[in-house]
């Protein structure tokens, strides 16, 4: 599976398949194990054991590591998920409120605003799943909730429009 990870601001493609890791187009071994009870990782990669303490941290992916005793901040999705994030922080950057779509189809499964609710650029509003992964879409600018169109265990199509802000 392909994973986007992020660090510091750079964007590195990491392609995990089996035992293997693929970085920059360097194919290594690795493995992670976990100790029991502990925060703690095990992490190998091309034979080097590194010790890793892992605390999830903001939103879906978001993680601060310490590896080897440094501090590193790090956001780690895979395509899907990192394509979706995009076109929230996209239309984030737009001007003016704007509605919030489903970008693709899939059931509503939670709606964290109501009519009248003031929202910040980027606040989760509703939960969609679809290909059985739940994903969390943002108001893409501030603004106050005008309408919702999206109800609990409601389908959706792509397109369609889940809540409207002015």
């Amino acid at each position: 599976m392909k994973y986007i990870v992020e660090i510091a601001g750079e964007r590195h493609e990491v392609d995990l398949e089996g035992h293997q890791a693929t970085l920059a187009g360097a194919t290594q071994s690795a493995s992670v194990a976990e100790l029991e009870g502990s925060p703690v990782r095990l992490v190998t990669i091309g034979g080097v054991q590194h010790r890793v303490v892992l605390r999830r941290e903001g939103p879906k992916g978001r993680y601060v590591l310490w590896i080897d005793g440094w501090r590193f901040e790090a956001e780690a999705l895979d395509e899907r998920a990192r394509a979706i994030r995009d076109l929230g922080v996209a239309a984030a950057a737009a001007s003016g409120p704007a509605p919030v779509v489903a970008p693709m189809p899939g059931l509503i499964v939670r709606v964290h605003v109501s009519v009248g609710d003031p929202v910040a650029a980027g606040q989760p509003v509703v939960v969609m799943e679809a290909m059985k992964m739940e994903n969390e879409l943002r108001a893409p600018a501030a603004g106050v909730v005008k309408a919702i169109h999206a109800a609990v265990g409601k389908p959706v199509e792509k397109g369609t429009t889940l809540v409207e802000l002015e």
